[in-house]
């Protein structure tokens, strides 16, 4: 039971309760003696002044019953400044302490309580107070500790009692409240979490938010959003899985087609036409990356996109390729490339894998600027830096539009044209970062995008362990 909120609420709800009564207990005590030592005063002042309003002497009997009834051994009267002593007996003991009732502090009575209370021994004490309706100057009384001393243990153990009653009462109401007003809407909730974690993907399951309480409200608001989020992510995941294992066996298909088709190539480039012979290198290096991107969709299949396999080569060389390439599209007659990449500029990275995210950009600029049906320009330019290599891809096309952006990178939500997926962007930034590169939206306006890919020329761990 410790181990539950409620039961943990109740026991701290118990000890609170009592630690409060204790507070409450240690000046009540002292209340309760000063009380009893007031009233054996007043008993005493109203013997003593039975006494003095005889004219004749009373038996020693007599004496001795009204100081029993007062509860005292002697009473000693202060009138017109003449200290008289009225009634007395023998004391058992000498007179251990004096205690003035005439205008004591909270903090001496509170000390003189306990003194008496954790004092077993029977003592005898004297009791100075003002008389009652001002009968004199004062009233000086002795009397014994152990009467004092058992009806403030007795006093004591009621209001522990009572305190004890009260606590466990107040526990028991708090423990209700508490089971009603949360733990029974935090176990709806924990109950709502254990269904749904059995069956995520089941819409079903998600919580519908009942709570009055604020605080858990807001609990099972966050826990509804984030339940359609999963769900949501779980039904995605599962049709770019079942379209994983689709796009997989055409590709395997497709690669065995294309091999055939370099075989073919390979012997065209024997060929006695120098217009074929010119072409068929073309052609074999068109074929060779097809095979190789088949290839690497299988693997992206299994897992993810295989490492980058590190090496130097002649930037521009590899860009003129990809321009080449766009040219030879029947579509792109109304483009225009222009090209600003130094001839000298070597770059250490994975050639395939980069021609595939260049080709990517500049088909999307492409394919943007030519949904216009208006000419204009793929610019790629390139450099470096003191930490990285750089390359710009920008067009004059008519910009993304706010969708794309705000799911640039996503697959199948960041399409930007009407029958695209975005995978083609989504893939090119995986195999940037897979270089420890980044790719960038640098600029998307009216008049055009403009992407940025950054390369370091330092290698990541895990591009060394890939080598």
């Amino acid at each position: 039971m410790l181990n539950t909120l409620s039961g943990r609420f109740l026991m701290l709800t118990i000890v609170f309760v009592m630690l409060a009564e204790v507070l409450i207990f240690v000046p009540s005590v002292a209340r309760f003696r000063e009380d009893y030592l007031l009233t054996r005063l007043e008993r005493a002042q109203i013997a003593s002044l039975a006494l003095l309003a005889s004219e004749t002497a009373i038996s020693e009997d007599l004496e001795q019953e009204l100081l029993s009834n007062a509860g005292v051994f002697n009473v000693v009267l202060r009138r017109d400044a003449v200290r008289e002593l009225v009634l007395s007996s023998p004391l058992p003991g000498p007179v251990h302490a004096t205690y003035d009732l005439r205008d004591p502090g909270p903090v001496s009575l509170v000390r003189d309580a306990m003194d008496v209370l954790f004092d077993p021994e029977n003592r005898v004490i004297r009791v100075i107070g003002d008389p009652v309706r001002e009968a004199g100057l004062l009233i000086e009384v002795t009397t014994e500790t152990a009467p004092l001393r058992q009806q403030m243990m007795e006093y004591g153990a009621r209001i522990l009692l009572m305190s004890a009653v009260i606590s466990i009462t107040t526990a028991v109401l708090l423990f209700t409240a508490v089971r009603y007003l949360m733990v029974t809407p935090i176990r709806r909730v924990v109950n709502h979490m254990t269904a749904y974690a059995e069956a995520p993907e089941d819409a079903r399951r998600i919580i519908t938010p009942t709570a009055r309480v604020r605080e858990l409200r807001e609990a099972e608001d966050a826990l509804e959003r984030m339940q359609k989020q999963l769900t949501g992510a779980l039904r995605q995941k599962d049709r770019l899985a079942q379209l994983g294992a689709a796009v997989a066996k055409v590709s395997h298909d497709l690669r065995n087609i294309l091999t055939t088709a370099s075989l073919v190539a390979d012997r065209l480039e024997r060929s006695d036409d120098p217009s074929v012979s010119r072409a068929a290198p073309k052609l074999v290096n068109a074929l060779s990356r097809a095979v190789n991107l088949c290839e690497s969709t299988l693997a992206f299949g299994k897992a993810e996109e295989p490492p980058p396999r590190l090496s130097r080569f002649q930037l521009r060389g590899l860009i003129e390729d990809v321009v080449e390439g766009e040219q030879m599209n029947l579509g792109a007659d109304g483009v225009e490339f222009l090209t600003d990449v130094p001839a000298a500029l070597i770059i250490r990275a994975d050639s395939e894998q980069l021609h595939r995210v260049l080709s990517n950009l500049v088909r999307n600029a492409r394919q943007a600027i030519e949904a216009t049906g208006e000419p204009g320009t793929i610019e790629i330019g390139a450099g470096e830096d003191e930490n990285a290599w750089w390359i710009r891809v920008g067009d004059t096309g008519p910009g993304l539009p706010e969708k794309a952006r705000d799911h640039l990178f996503t697959p199948f939500q960041g399409g930007a044209r009407k029958g695209g997926f975005g995978l083609g962007l989504a893939i090119a930034a995986e195999l940037v970062r897979g270089h420890g590169g980044r790719l960038d939206l640098h600029r998307s306006d009216e008049d055009g995008t403009e992407f940025m890919i950054r390369l370091p020329k330092t290698a990541t761990l895990a591009q060394t362990a890939a080598q």
